[in-house]
């Protein structure tokens, strides 16, 4: 009789472990570098239906306030906040003011996400006399408020980013400046990372996307803000891989920072619903018109 042979699980070493199968971190995670870090939360899962009239809407008002929607209905948020820097539809916040005006939006999130769910914040950081790293604010933000942190991906905006020629001294070691051609995309949880899927709905990601979705650092172009007429557009391809990655079909996805309604067209086109607020009327118009647009394209295919 043949012996069949099991492969051993990996676990973690003081030398590291070369590989990850079936692997048991306990050491990792009960050592003392975890102590006071947030821990999940032992809850059922709740899911509250949004009401018809409110599912794939844009409401023009703030979000700081999302009354349409019920505790634990949505799925993921994904978005990417106004950077306060001057743009037509900017506050001119001091840091504290967009910092704490971020994080009343964020403690609406918290409360919407169903136990679980997910939450991707694309932003990038400012200035360089001295630099803010938004980013930064962010994470402590969210993690106040009870959101368990997953990781961040760089998203690397390579041969699209701003030909930027600010490089500060030129050969010189005197003040040299670096040029982003990256921004974070942050992702949290809400309680616990793991969230369940009681109504049997589908996975659409391929194992293809899967494979380079998971992967830390995304590459793809940005977006032209001319040609969407915005200021600040993140591509579609952006929340489509967050849409394909956290949520199976029918579910919910959220921006509370709209704008030209790239999410929702993500939302749509991966079978996916969609609420989003904005408070200008002028994107909730073009998001609008261009969710719109897409459909009849959708539909036509």
């Amino acid at each position: 009789m043949k012996a069949t042979s099991r492969k051993r699980g990996t676990e973690t070493s003081s030398f590291g472990s070369p590989g990850r199968i079936n692997h048991n971190s306990t050491a990792f995670y009960t050592s003392k570098l975890y102590e006071g870090s947030p821990k999940e939360r032992r809850a059922s899962y709740v899911e509250n239906p949004i009401p018809s009239q409110f599912l794939d809407k844009i409401f023009c008002k703030s979000s700081e306030k999302m009354e349409e929607l019920p505790d634990n209905s949505v799925h993921l948020m994904v978005t990417s906040p106004p950077y306060n820097v001057g743009k037509d539809y900017d506050n001119d916040f001091t840091l504290d003011e967009y910092v704490q005006f971020l994080k009343n939006v964020w403690k609406e999130v918290y409360r919407v996400l169903v136990p679980g769910g997910r939450a991707c914040i694309n932003i990038a950081n400012l200035g360089r006399k001295p630099y803010i790293p938004l980013h930064t604010f962010i994470a402590k933000n969210m993690l106040d408020l009870g959101f368990l942190m997953r990781g961040e991906l760089i998203w690397n905006k390579a041969s699209s980013a701003s030909p930027s020629t600010a490089w500060g001294s030129w050969l010189s070691a005197s003040n040299p400046t670096l040029r982003d051609i990256h921004e974070y995309i942050l992702v949290f949880s809400k309680g616990t990372f793991k969230r369940k899927n009681n109504n049997g709905r589908k996975s659409t990601i391929t194992k293809e996307e899967f494979l380079e979705f998971t992967k830390s650092v995304w590459t793809f172009p940005a977006e032209s803000a001319r040609k969407i007429g915005h200021p600040a557009p993140f591509p579609i391809e952006l929340p489509y891989r967050l849409t394909q990655l956290y949520t199976y079909e029918d579910e919910i996805v959220l921006d509370p920072f709209m704008g030209s309604g790239q999410a929702a067209i993500a939302a749509i086109k991966t079978g996916r619903h969609y609420v989003g607020y904005d408070i200008e009327e002028e994107y909730v118009k073009l998001a609008e018109r261009r969710i719109k647009d897409f459909m009849i394209e959708f539909i036509d295919k």
